[in-house]
């Protein structure tokens, strides 16, 4: 059977009654295996249902216990007083590495992991990299703002207070809008992606778990304010790093069948000569010149200045 992979849902006899909800890209190697199929698992969870209670409940209890005890050592030993304005700044004394490993850990959303390694199965290796070009552009712009924020308004609480100030309550209410509904948006995402995760790894039910990942992080932030999130944020991004270097090298220096960056190119070209990626030069996956990934790293990097600059935890780091 002869398969045109620009096409992959008109040209796959077995996508064709699959439904509407049926995505482009689903089963693209027309695998009977998985025709209709929601999960590459094929329903059957890889890992014990045991292994999601203890990620979500372990890690959760344990950053939650650990985070407490470090604020109420700062409280008791170095006499910090828990007042409204502690609560909501963390005394506006937090030093510069505490807040970038902050501005890491906001930053890495579920889609960090599950979305760049989407682009990248699509677009090849301008998918990750546009992916990461979106991310770090508005970053880097906010730091500046940042700077202004300390300077003009060293005693505001929220970015909405500046605007309020500047502009008046007609643009305080539209931003405020803008600000709940990236903040449901976003807070939405990471929840359901994290479970969908978890269930997809484990079997764990999607609604249980969405429940349960946020607890944690309720109780530290209800008993230690703002400076109880940066320290959980600060090692959350410690596991982040370590984590990455466990993956860099498990592909690019330990693993059997990949083990060196030289085998992972030549894997690629295989797969590029097998099954061309559409609308990408050559058809490779090797190449930067991806019509799809350049339209995807447009989308990403004006969609994201608004998942950062209306975002108030960003702001939250900025004044603190």
């Amino acid at each position: 059977m002869s398969i045109d992979f620009s096409n992959p849902v008109t040209n796959c006899p077995m996508n064709a009654d699959c439904g509407e909800g049926f995505t482009q890209f689903r089963n693209y190697w027309c695998l009977t295996e998985y025709k209709c199929a929601e999960s590459f698992f094929g329903g059957n969870a890889p890992l014990p249902l045991w292994v999601g209670y203890v990620v979500i409940l372990g890690f959760g209890i344990a950053f939650g216990i650990f985070t407490l005890a470090l604020v109420y050592l700062d409280y008791k030993v170095l006499g910090t007083e828990m007042t409204s304005e502690q609560f909501n700044t963390a005394g506006r004394a937090v030093g510069i590495g505490l807040t970038a490993s902050v501005l890491v850990s906001q930053w890495t959303w579920a889609a960090t992991l599950l979305q760049s390694s989407n682009v990248a199965y699509q677009y090849g290796i301008s998918g990750p990299f546009w992916y990461a070009s979106g991310a770090t552009i508005q970053v880097l712009l906010f730091s500046m703002l940042a700077i202004q924020v300390k300077r003009r308004a060293p005693t505001a609480h929220t970015f909405l207070e500046i605007i309020q100030a500047r502009w008046g309550k007609a643009a305080h209410i539209i931003f405020l809008c803008f600000g709940l509904t990236t903040n449901v948006i976003v807070t939405s995402m990471l929840i359901l992606g994290g479970s969908a995760t978890v269930n997809a790894l484990t079997g764990m039910n999607i609604d249980l778990a969405s429940f349960l990942i946020p607890l944690g992080t309720i109780f530290y932030t209800l008993a230690g304010g703002l400076k109880a999130t940066f320290i959980a944020s600060y090692f959350n991004t410690s596991v982040i790093l370590i984590a990455l270097c466990i993956f860099a090298f498990q592909v690019y220096a330990t693993s059997p069948e990949l083990g060196s960056p030289g085998r992972v190119w030549d894997a690629l070209k295989s797969v590029s000569e097998v099954a061309p990626v559409p609308d990408n030069k050559g058809g490779s996956y090797l190449t930067m010149f991806s019509q799809g990934g350049l339209v995807f790293g447009v989308i990403n990097v004006i969609g994201n200045f608004g998942t950062v600059f209306v975002d108030q935890s960003y702001w939250q780091s900025a004044i603190a």
